[in-house]
């Protein structure tokens, strides 16, 4: 098993992308827990392959990743609206990934008359500031949402929200983390997360890493727990916020917060500011990425479903906002009514 801290380290944590040497050095998180592959990419192309097969996920990393595509396109000549375009169509839902490729164009524009080298200086000076902003707002969202958590919790966590799917340090993941190294947390219940099984593979991979106490359980394991009373919160993450609160994340999310509702338990959204989108009102106007049915028929290339049959599958679902009690940010945490305008 790879050590996290002796492998891919930025501004001293560890992170699943980084560019050095006119190149990005990614882990490839269909490889994992088995195999610690580190990929070298050195286009555009290999970029969007990398986003759009979940080589590499989690809504900020994904930013983070295209923030560096974009100065590997600089780097090859390529018209940068052109590598936008390519990079945006990889996966529609995460808002991080245009907000990323947005602030890289706008710095392009601010300095498009420079010299060459100033030119370059100035987009990987951008990238890594977004990188860098990411693992300071996951710290101060870990804080923030530690607090919210007496001695002795016990929580439920989905899909993977840890240093692999962001800059470093993680949302949901860093308020564990945090939660952990303040002494608070019992035991950690992790989700499975099926179809692809984040939670099996990344963040149990994770949590044994970090040595924080944990059991994995089937997705449909989690209202039973609520029922036995073991549950004190939930920590989801979010890769895209309307600005009334509605929150999209990773497919049975809606689910674990229909039954904390119900069983009394609070739910909390965790994210960097950077997730959420002003310009959309609520999740109606979300658009929610539907991959591809081989993932449900045979997940990780292993079929289970007889020939013939047919699947659905959406990577996300969108939790409205009035199930939802509280969003933690790096600002805070926020309590309903949501209002969630533009950002600063």
């Amino acid at each position: 098993m790879m050590k996290k801290r002796d492998s891919l380290t930025f501004n001293g944590v560890f992170t699943p992308v980084i560019y050095r040497d006119r190149g990005i050095d990614l882990l490839d998180q269909t490889k994992l827990p088995e195999r610690a592959l580190i990929l070298r990419i050195t286009d555009v192309a290999g970029v969007a392959e990398a986003i759009k097969t979940m080589r590499v996920r989690g809504a900020p990393a994904i930013g983070i990743t295209a923030a560096y595509g974009m100065v590997l396109g600089l780097e090859r000549g390529e018209e940068m609206d052109r590598v936008a375009e390519t990079l945006r169509a990889t996966r529609p839902t995460a808002v991080n990934l245009t907000w990323a490729i947005e602030r890289m164009l706008d710095t392009f524009r601010r300095h498009k008359g420079a010299p060459a080298e100033d030119l370059h200086a100035a987009m990987l000076s951008e990238a890594r500031l977004i990188h860098s902003e990411d693992i300071e707002a996951n710290k101060s969202i870990g804080r923030a949402g530690a607090e919210l958590l007496p001695k002795g919790s016990q929580v439920i966590t989905i899909c993977n929200t840890g240093a692999l799917a962001t800059g470093g340090y993680g949302t949901a993941y860093g308020v564990l983390r945090a939660a952990h190294e303040q002494g608070k947390l019992k035991m950690v219940y992790a989700c499975e997360t099926r179809p692809r099984l984040q939670g099996a593979r990344l963040t149990a991979w994770e949590l044994l890493q970090d040595e924080i106490p944990f059991r994995l359980i089937v997705d449909g394991a989690a209202g039973a727990l609520m029922a036995r009373g073991r549950i004190d919160a939930i920590f989801a993450g979010a890769d895209r916020i309307a600005a009334n609160g509605d929150s999209a994340n990773k497919i049975g999310t809606y689910q674990l917060a229909i039954l904390a509702h119900y069983h009394g338990i609070p739910f909390y959204i965790v994210a960097p500011t950077s997730t959420i989108d002003p310009h959309t009102e609520d999740g109606k106007g979300i658009a929610i990425e539907e991959r591809s049915e081989d993932e449900v028929l045979a997940p990780l290339g292993v079929r289970f479903a007889p020939e013939g049959a047919a699947a659905w599958n959406p990577a996300f679902d969108v939790t409205p906002a009035e199930l939802i009690t509280g969003i933690v940010t790096e600002r805070g945490v926020q309590h309903p009514p949501y209002s969630l305008g533009r950002k600063e």
